[in-house]
């Protein structure tokens, strides 16, 4: 049965996500996803603006076959092929589904390389992000409610709750903290095992409302590139690359990575710092505020935007925030700061703005609506 909830997100990533004009082309890349609907709803909201839409349909099964057997010459005539694709793209819309979240668990980590250096950079970080209007969001399946530990039932429900939020008003409340980033010089934060100093001087602010993944929910910039120094723990799982990682710890001296440590996926955490230089550096550090999502589920794009949350990032700045890293690794590791994961404390320039999850400054009460 067709249900409604799935042409009206449709309707969102079209009209509000992509702002699709008439003329304009759109790659819509859909990966593992149980039935085409969400897909011939997407091509058909587009054609009614006008636009013209493309479909690529990817399988993870095959996509871990190729991957395993990769060679260099290989990927860069994949990667060739699809960077010229999406060059030809005014959006971009990815879809993601997973059959099996680990899908990727024993692809050797040298043949994953070969992918993010000759295929993902050239097509992803290279075009698609700074050269698209792109959003991006995952696609709920069984394997994802298992991981959210909810039944499929329950966890759509929570699915187009969450992503069909009132993007306009989380706009409208993300402002106050646009502003204070834009005025901050030094971030201070605080937690278990957690002691992390930066500057974000100079670097522009970004404020997320569903133009870019969907759920959506942060406020993002980055660190003055050499400017990190201390520690941090991470309490959130990761899944990365086919990886699950916990207990993720990073020691950094002038910016750098200069210790990692975790409790589970330690065989490949080095391996992905030692991509190349700029993975041992940080390209992005952004705020999470949509209260609607309380928990992680090892899923990057939703336990990101977790109301209380922070991440930071090992890798590749983006264009809209740049302090010239760069690197074929884009990891966003999550933090929560809410009482029950620990707590913590941010502050800006000696400003308390952030305690246990809640933000403390008058202006900014609107982000803690929900929690």
């Amino acid at each position: 049965m067709d249900d409604p909830r799935i042409k009206q997100l449709a309707e969102l990533l079209v009209n509000h996500s992509c702002r699709l004009q008439p003329g304009q082309t759109v790659l819509i890349e859909a990966f593992d996803l149980p039935d085409p609907l969400i897909i011939c709803r997407l091509i058909e909201a587009a054609r009614e603006r006008g636009a013209l839409a493309v479909v690529s349909w990817k399988q993870n099964a095959v996509l871990r076959t190729l991957y395993r057997r990769a060679t260099q010459e290989q990927m860069t005539l994949i990667g060739e092929l699809e960077r010229a694709r999406m060059e030809r793209m005014d959006a971009y819309i990815g879809v993601r589904g997973a059959s099996n979240s680990n899908e990727f668990a024993d692809v050797p980590r040298e043949k994953m390389e070969l992918y993010q250096k000759y295929w993902w950079k050239p097509v992803h970080i290279d075009v698609r992000v700074p050269k698209t209007k792109w959003v991006v969001l995952r696609y709920p399946t069984p394997s994802m409610a298992q991981s959210a530990q909810m039944s499929t039932e329950a966890f759509e429900d929570f699915f187009f709750d969450v992503c069909t939020a009132d993007y306009a008003q989380m706009a409208r409340n993300q402002e106050p903290l646009k502003r204070r980033m834009e005025q901050a010089d030094r971030v201070r934060i605080t937690g278990p095992n957690t002691e992390l100093e930066f500057s974000i001087k100079g670097i522009p602010v970004v404020p997320c409302a569903g133009q870019r993944n969907i759920p959506d929910g942060e406020v993002f910039t980055a660190p003055v590139r050499e400017s990190i120094n201390g520690r941090i723990a991470f309490n959130t799982p990761s899944l990365y690359q086919g990886t699950v990682f916990e207990g993720v710890r990073l020691e950094f001296e002038n910016g750098r990575i200069v210790k990692a440590g975790c409790d589970k996926g330690a065989e490949k955490l080095e391996g992905i710092l030692d991509s190349d230089e700029g993975a041992r550096y940080v390209g992005e550090w952004a705020l999470g505020c949509n209260n609607r999502i309380r928990r992680p589920m090892l899923d990057t794009l939703f336990d990101e935007k977790i109301g209380g949350s922070f991440h930071l990032t090992p890798g590749n700045a983006y264009g809209e925030a740049d302090n010239g890293n760069r690197s074929s690794v884009h990891w966003d590791l999550v933090m929560i700061q809410t009482p029950e994961y620990g707590g913590g404390e941010i502050w800006f320039d000696g400003e308390l703005i952030r305690k246990d999850g809640r933000f403390v400054p008058e202006d900014l009460q609107g982000l803690n609506e929900g929690l």
